[in-house]
Parts: C-alpha cells; sequence; structure tokens
C-alpha cells in the first residue's frame, strides 16, 4: 500500500508546486508563520511586578519549628509523648516531642522570630514576606519534588522553570531562559524536576556545575574557530533540508535553537563566571572568603545567579552543596548537626544576595522564592531526627512584588499542620506567575487532546502577600 501523502508534499507536487512556493512566501512573512527564536522574549498577559525569579531550593526539607516558625509549646513538651493526634509519617519511627536545639530572636520592625540558624537572613527580615502556612499533597522525596517543581506528583511534567521560560522567553540574547545552578546535590527524582515534559524542547534547564568547569561541554574542542562555524553549518543544512521535507518537528526546531545558543554561549559563559571584577566587599557578602567550603560553593552560585539577572535570564534554581555526611537538609537523625551545616552553608550567601540585590536596585523586580519540598515533624523520629511533614510548613519569598515584612498563615501550636490561610504548591506557582505578568489560568500548551498548564485545574493567585 503506498505510503499517504503529507500536506506539505501535496503542496509541493500539485498544481505545479506552486502551493509550496505559496506558502514558502507566507512562511517567511512574519505576519503569518515566520519562526521566531524560543528564546525570544514575549509580552506577558499584564504589567509584571518581577522581571527574573532566582529559587533557591533547599533540598531535603528544611524543618519549619527549627527556622522561621517559632513554637513555644515544643519547649514547654519537650521530652514528652506528642500529645496531639499523627498522620501517618513516612518512617514510621515515632519519638518524643523535641524542642528546638536552637534559640529564636526578632528582627527588624517586623519582629519576625528567626532561630540561630539564620542570623544573616534575620537581618533581612523586612525584606521577606514569609509564609508558614504552605502544604504539599506527599510526603515521600521524589513525588514531592516532582510537586515542587512541576505542579505534578508524577515525572515527565515540564518544570515551573520551563513553563517561564515558554511563557515570557528571556531577555539575554546569549543565555537560555531557564539556568539551574548545580552546588552538588540533583534533588530525589533526578534531572526530571528540570525538564521541559511537553514543552518544546529548547525550555528544559541548562544546568551549570560549580568549580572550575561551570558548564559541561561549553568549551569547543576544535583547535581553530572556522572548523566548529563549519561542523554547525553542515548541522544547519541537513536539519533545514529534513524540515524542509517534513514540516515542523520540535525536537529538530529545539536542537538548532540549543546548538546556536551553546555556540552563543561558547563567548557569554567565561564573561559570565569571571568574578575578578566583582569588589572585595561583594565577594566577602556573599562569603567566598569562608573557611567552609560549601559557604563558598553556596556563595559562588548566588553571586553567579546576581550576574544572570543582570543579563536578563528569566528563572534561575540554586541546587544545595554537597556537605560531607549529611544528606541535604533530610534529617531523619541528627538533626543539629545536619541542620546546622546546611545553614552554615546557605545562610550568608542568601543574606548577601538580598542585600546585593537591594543595593544595587534590582530586588524590586527580581523574586527570590525560598522553599524545601516540605517540612520536619515536630516530634523526634528515634531520639535527635524529625520525619517528613507535608501538613504545614514555611516559604519566604523576596522583592518581585512580594510584600515585605510581613508573615502569612500560621500553623497549628505544635508547627504540625496548616491551620490559618493555607496554601498549597499550585498556589505558589500561581503567585509566581502572577507577579512575573502571566495569569496561570491563561498560559497553557495544547497537550494530549487539551491545554495544559502549570497548575493543571488548581491554584489561585495569593493576593495578601502582593505589594
Amino acid at each position: 500500500m503506498p505510503r499517504p501523502m503529507s500536506r506539505r508534499e501535496m503542496l509541493g507536487r500539485c498544481a505545479t508546486g506552486f502551493g509550496a512556493v505559496a506558502l514558502s512566501s507566507l512562511l517567511a512573512d512574519p505576519a503569518y508563520g515566520k519562526a521566531k527564536s524560543p528564546f525570544a522574549p514575549r509580552k506577558p498577559h499584564h504589567d509584571a511586578k518581577a522581571k527574573s525569579v532566582i529559587f533557591l531550593y533547599m533540598d531535603g526539607g528544611v524543618s519549619q519549628v527549627d527556622s522561621f516558625d517559632y513554637k513555644p509549646r515544643l519547649e514547654k513538651d519537650n521530652g514528652k509523648p506528642f500529645s496531639a493526634k499523627i498522620n501517618p509519617t513516612q518512617f514510621d519511627n515515632i519519638g518524643k516531642t523535641l524542642k528546638s536545639p536552637w534559640n529564636f530572636k526578632q528582627y527588624g520592625q517586623s519582629g519576625l522570630n528567626v532561630s540561630d540558624l539564620f542570623p544573616h537572613v534575620g537581618e533581612m527580615a523586612d525584606e521577606l514576606c514569609v509564609v508558614r502556612s504552605m502544604t504539599s499533597k506527599f510526603s515521600e522525596h521524589n513525588s514531592a519534588n516532582f510537586f515542587l517543581h512541576t505542579g505534578f506528583g508524577v515525572q515527565g511534567r515540564p518544570s515551573m522553570g520551563a513553563w517561564m521560560s515558554y511563557g515570557l522567553g528571556t531577555e539575554a540574547t546569549d543565555l537560555p531562559g531557564f539556568v539551574v545552578l548545580n552546588g552538588g546535590l540533583i534533588p530525589s527524582g533526578g534531572w526530571d524536576n528540570f525538564g521541559n515534559g511537553f514543552l518544546p524542547a529548547s525550555h528544559q534547564a541548562t544546568v551549570f556545575k560549580t568549580g572550575k568547569e561551570p558548564l559541561a561541554d561549553i568549551r569547543p574542542r576544535e583547535s581553530r574557530p572556522g572548523v566548529q562555524q563549519a561542523k554547525l553549518g553542515l548541522l544547519n543544512k541537513l536539519d533545514q533540508g529534513v524540515l524542509n521535507r517534513l514540516g515542523k518537528v520540535d525536537e529538530l526546531e529545539s536542537a538548532i535553537a540549543n546548538y546556536e545558543m551553546a555556540y552563543r554561549m561558547q563567548a557569554a559563559v567565561p564573561e559570565l563566571i569571571d568574578v575578578k571584577g566583582e569588589t572585595e566587599a561583594t565577594r566577602k557578602l556573599y562569603g567566598l572568603d569562608s573557611k567552609y567550603d560549601p559557604t563558598r560553593t553556596f556563595g559562588m552560585q548566588c553571586l553567579i545567579a546576581r550576574r544572570l539577572v543582570e543579563k536578563g535570564v528569566r528563572f534561575i534554581e540554586l541546587t544545595c552543596p554537597r556537605i560531607s555526611g549529611n544528606d541535604r537538609w533530610d534529617a531523619h537523625g541528627g538533626l543539629k548537626k545536619n541542620h546546622g551545616d546546611n545553614s552554615r552553608a546557605t545562610d550568608q550567601p542568601i543574606a548577601g544576595l538580598l542585600r546585593d540585590l537591594k543595593s544595587r536596585g534590582m530586588l524590586k523586580d527580581t523574586l527570590v522564592v525560598w522553599s524545601g519540598e516540605f517540612g520536619r515533624t515536630p516530634f523526634a523520629q528515634g531520639s535527635n531526627g524529625r520525619d517528613h511533614n507535608p501538613f504545614g510548613f514555611t516559604i519566604w519569598m523576596a522583592g518581585g512584588g512580594a510584600k515585605p515584612g510581613i508573615t502569612y498563615g500560621a500553623t497549628d501550636e505544635f508547627g504540625y499542620r496548616a491551620v490559618e490561610n493555607k496554601l498549597d504548591i499550585h498556589d505558589m506557582h500561581a503567585t509566581m506567575l502572577h507577579l512575573l505578568g502571566m495569569d496561570h489560568k491563561k498560559m497553557t500548551y495544547f497537550f494530549d487532546g487539551r491545554d495544559m498548564r502549570l497548575t493543571d485545574v488548581h491554584g489561585h493567585v495569593a493576593h495578601d502577600l502582593i505589594a
């Protein structure tokens, strides 16, 4: 049986090929179908308060009752059986009520209670919009990470960074719209947390590594520039030939766009990561002179994040540095060492980032979000750890139109369950998109027979968090 003729083949063969000539003319006209770069800036749905997002991902789940959600009741009941109803836990190893090993103090005019884990961030209290009533649908790392990053508890969906790149493009001419700064720890669930899913492949994350080589394969292997250009020219000619025969093929078009972007990045990235021009005061601000190696690692990530925002990159995510003897913020045992080491690595760099953005006038349109995939239980796992807790935990935002110096929502007297102004991850995504000028209900992509969106059929904008 002969193969059916495609529409493009029909236009090329019928009527002496004049249909194909007409189609080519139309496609070359910007008013019709000429393809724009997938990275080109796009207009938002409404006036935006933020141009870029820096997402500080606290891998493993920070304990809310040891950081930003002070609960005196835990001090009163420390060492006693937990007196509230207990939901099924991840590991079902339930110990006694456990007070925080850290003291809390009030910071700023807002009087925000912050523990000794975050003294530097505490000094920025009046810039923070703290949400103490965040919830998740999942208590297991993989599903919770997928939910945090993609709005679904299964792999294969587009990451929030991919959605924001797709919806808004990038203002950078030689950098992609979505960048992940890998401090050494890839979240449970792997690279799918940063994937494009069903969106065009050009919107998946570009991952920068830490250390001397900040990006895999960015340096050309050819001995002379002309050789590389010739190879890229041949690739483009072959790819265009396939497109002319088959029509629009996302994988191929995205590959062409990515080749071109990678070529431009070979010149842009070395300049981006060369921080020699930064002042000594700036380097100290981020902790680049710290004696603690993870602080220097995360400090460099935060500094590069600021430089990426200056270049116009839309969404930057930072993962945590690898710390010997610790498993992320995932403190099932040894809470004091685990959270102490992780806060030592991240506290000063995060505060430095906020100070630097503010001093440069960039904080007003850069949204900084600090979040893990869930929180921790107010009772012990074993004797000195805390289990996963998706029922009520803390995140914060700063800049980018988030209302500064406030706390929103509340957990119960134990810090266990959200009881006031409860929000979930869909609401967080909807609010982030709103601050970027995007209506989460309108930013859709047709796939599998229906219009898909980051928030699916859920989510509402938390207007109380918006300045």
